[in-house]
């Protein structure tokens, strides 16, 4: 199967040039000013004229049917996948968390038996939550499967997250095999001690859920992650840095030549902690860790995006029923924990990062498909537009015009924490492997992605 692109603006991390794309298969066959119809044996040609393509989106930070006290996160991979192709994204890096004693190596095998009908491209973070005597070979085990980075949380302690002793092996053997460990940061002790302290004083509405994970929790273990990675050696990947000390610190680490990097999500970016004031049914989507935070701290992450101190926009996809979050309507704690936002991603971030003029349309290719893609060992068969690279491409309309809304989205939830954004900029046409998966905003069929082994 072959198709022809024309008269697109190719548009990489480094450069935007006018070109024609010449697709054979599931890989990108040739690139040229002028490609001839008659001589490209396309089964299909795509008049791009007016658009930009762009490389296939990398969502590293999703979470599809993860297990909660208010059942499994709405989206499962096929509806989760679904949702990010409508937006763009092609390859998703969902989670490994295994319940402690299970072997790391059987929940990856567990996990890619329930991800083998995703439609995007996928593979995975690993999560060590224990340290056993075989946990060390375990890790290296993963690593021969194709696994290169090792999830962490230093919040959670009843269930997966992990103490400081911990911490320190995990790194310790990932630095080893020179892979890469990413961190979920909020001091875990600090935060449990202030939601039983605000549950005892009568504040169980969404509103303390902010002020159980102030800023502070945040800041204060990026840090204490960065000296352990210092201490061991070990790349380290800062997932959804959501306060403004947190960019401090790791703006610091990476001018003293630290190799850290930061991801920024979305919600963090543009939604603010006043929005959890209200009602319960107002308030309680927007119930996710870390919170939503301040205006400065919303300035922090975009300039922290400018200046190269973070590099990946990602999602936390995660979303929930409405029923789910009442779950927690007589305490914020049972409150289900996470939203949605694969298939906002990108026309969110050029409405409110190129089209305002925070960076150019390079530099919003390098967050969201380009950086990832190199972070996390799948370039260059992703995160660029190259002869040989795989045929992931994103037909940009960058005037078309939408207001994001529960009724139209893709996810599997009857809510969507940016209802009524309004936003400029969607896929016009999205290839996955060299088949078209979504067309005029319509879903198109097609097979099942693969499993990536990352090197």
């Amino acid at each position: 199967m072959g198709i022809l692109i024309k008269n697109g603006l190719l548009v990489n991390a480094d450069n935007k040039e006018k070109a024609d794309i010449l697709i054979t298969d599931s890989r990108i066959q040739k690139i040229d000013k002028q490609i001839e119809v008659a001589q490209s044996a396309a089964d299909r040609v795509i008049d791009a004229s007016e658009m930009l393509v762009l490389p296939g989106g990398i969502d590293p930070h999703v979470h599809m049917s993860l297990p909660t006290g208010a059942g499994n996160s709405s989206d499962d991979f096929v509806s989760g996948s679904k949702a990010a192709l409508a937006g763009g994204t092609t390859t998703l890096i969902d989670f490994v968390t295994p319940v402690r004693g299970q072997s790391l190596v059987a929940a990856l095998n567990d996990r890619k038996k329930e991800a083998q009908d995703c439609l995007t491209d996928y593979c995975f973070h690993v999560s060590p939550v224990e340290w056993r005597a075989e946990t060390a070979g375990e890790m290296i085990e993963c690593m021969t499967q194709g696994i290169t980075s090792f999830k962490i949380y230093m919040a959670y302690k009843d269930a997966i997250g992990i103490d400081d002793d911990v911490m320190y092996r995990v790194m310790e053997t990932v630095a080893m095999k020179n892979a890469l460990v990413t961190v979920h940061c909020e001091d875990g002790d600090e935060v449990e001690r202030l939601r039983h302290a605000l549950a005892e004083a009568g504040m169980l509405n969404p509103a303390a859920h902010p002020k159980s994970r102030p800023a502070h929790t945040e800041s204060d273990a990026v840090k204490k992650a960065i000296d352990i990675a210092k201490k061991t050696g070990c790349k380290l990947y800062v997932v959804h840095v959501s306060a403004a000390g947190s960019v401090d610190h790791i703006r610091k680490a990476r001018k003293e030549g630290r190799k850290v990097w930061g991801e920024a999500c979305t919600q963090h970016l543009l939604l603010d902690e006043s929005l959890y004031d209200g009602a319960f049914e107002d308030a309680a989507p927007y119930v996710l860790s870390p919170p939503l935070r301040k205006a400065q701290d919303r300035k922090a992450l975009m300039e922290g995006l400018r200046d190269g101190t973070l590099q990946v926009v990602a999602t936390d996809h995660c979303p929930f029923f409405m029923e789910q979050k009442r779950h927690g309507l007589d305490d914020f704690r049972k409150i289900a924990n996470g939203a949605g936002g694969v298939e906002h991603r990108l026309t969110l971030l050029h409405t409110y990062g190129v089209l305002s003029q925070k960076f150019n349309m390079q530099h919003f290719v390098s967050l969201c498909s380009t950086n990832p893609a190199k972070i996390f060992g799948l370039y260059p068969s992703k995160g660029i537009i190259a002869a040989g690279s795989d045929a992931d491409l994103v037909i940009w309309d960058p005037g078309a015009k939408n207001v994001i809304s529960a009724k139209t989205h893709h996810q599997n939830s009857d809510i969507n924490i940016y209802e009524g954004i309004e936003t400029t900029g969607q896929p016009h046409v999205v290839i996955k492997g060299g088949q078209v998966a979504f067309e005029d905003g319509a879903l198109q069929e097609i097979p099942p992605g693969q499993f990536l082994k990352r090197l």
